[in-house]
């Protein structure tokens, strides 16, 4: 079997105590039976039933205990009922003949420890009554603990595939945003390249603060999710670097309440978007430009908005950055989270909408 298939024996202890509830539930309610029949006879004494009772309880009781330990080699065979039960059914004679002689070998000890004879039928036909008394038993029991041992082993697949699911989202958490720091890094080092032609001291600035920011990253970036606050500081980073680029050309606002401030998010989700913020709304306009970041919380949702001045291209919907910030969405909340881009009469809106939860660090 190879290592990563599934445990052919999934017995988990909810299983095992459900199986032995009910099992313990079953013979009270045989023994409780069994001395509401007998309680008028005044020819039957009161522990003879609970001896009746009690000496197949004990012994199916140790039958169950073997079959516990040793059948579970079978449990491979699950996903093959006949074979599963035909082997556990192939040892009922075995069991039949043992079940009979110590069953009744008990209740005859017991019977002359009192001075007294236990009377039943001839042993053909009690050989034969609690033999099919035996198999319906055996099989219904069969039953119970095949219903069991295949919802155990539905459960071991289910937690194998959300373990394997939750390996692979991280890791493709890790490659997109191993996609957003070079592409980030090609753009600022750009800046500076055009800056370092006409003005030396700012490209040196400019540096400066990328080495800021890529450490911020760095930090950043090694977790899955971080705070608004964290994130907006990151951003307020790349910012300087992008205003220093477009001096005079662009307004930069901030808007954020406490609330939505410690909310929780996936780390560098939002930099692709004021990115695409500057690009589309600022480097291709001749005119002075608006970027304005706001993030609010609304009820157990957080909303998170770049707004751009600037012309409208639809092709923008399908960029690198937007679709790597869906992706990131789409793995972390599946389809409790989305982004629109959307245009308004002064421009573009990028609407991030995910759950709200407030960030524990």
């Amino acid at each position: 079997m190879p290592p990563d298939a599934p445990n052919p024996s999934p017995d988990y202890p909810g299983n095992s105590h459900a199986l032995f509830g009910l099992w313990t539930l079953f013979w009270l309610l045989m023994l409780a039976v069994a001395i509401q029949e007998d309680f008028s006879d005044r020819s039957i004494q009161w522990w003879e039933p609970v001896l009746w009772e009690g000496s197949s309880c004990l012994v199916a009781t140790l039958w169950l205990l073997l079959q516990r330990r040793v059948a579970r080699r079978w449990n491979e065979y699950l996903s093959q009922p006949l074979i599963w039960f035909g082997k556990h059914l192939a040892w009922l004679p075995v069991i039949a003949v043992s079940f009979v002689i110590v069953v009744y070998g008990l209740r005859h000890g017991v019977y002359s420890l009192t001075g007294e004879t236990y009377e039943h039928a001839p042993w053909p036909y009690t050989f034969l009554y609690e033999s099919i008394k035996l198999t319906l038993f055996t099989g219904l029991w069969l039953a119970i603990i095949f219903g069991l041992a295949s919802f155990g082993l539905w459960r071991a697949e289910r937690e194998r595939l959300l373990a394997l699911q939750k390996s692979l989202a991280e890791s493709q958490l890790a490659q997109l945003k191993a996609q957003l720091q070079p592409h980030f890094l090609f753009n600022a080092l750009n800046t500076i390249s055009a800056l370092m032609q006409t003005d030396v001291e700012r490209a040196d600035r400019l540096l400066t603060r990328l080495a800021d920011l890529l450490r911020a990253s760095l930090a950043v970036g090694a977790r899955h999710l971080t705070s608004l606050r964290e994130e907006w500081k990151l951003l307020e980073l790349y910012a300087s670097i992008m205003q220093e680029r477009f001096a005079g050309r662009v307004t930069l606002t901030w808007d954020a309440s406490e609330e939505a401030l410690d909310a929780s998010l996936p780390a560098m989700l939002l930099q692709p978007l004021l990115e695409n913020a500057y690009k589309h709304g600022v480097e291709r306009s001749s005119e002075p430009a608006t970027i304005r970041m706001h993030a609010r919380r609304e009820g157990d949702r957080l909303i998170v908005q770049v707004h751009n001045t600037g012309a409208w291209n639809a092709n923008e919907n399908m960029g690198i950055g937007v679709r790597n910030c869906r992706e990131r969405l789409a793995l972390v909340y599946g389809g409790r989270a989305s982004l629109e881009l959307s245009p308004t009469a002064q421009g573009v809106t990028a609407t991030v909408n995910l759950p709200y939860e407030r960030h524990s660090p």
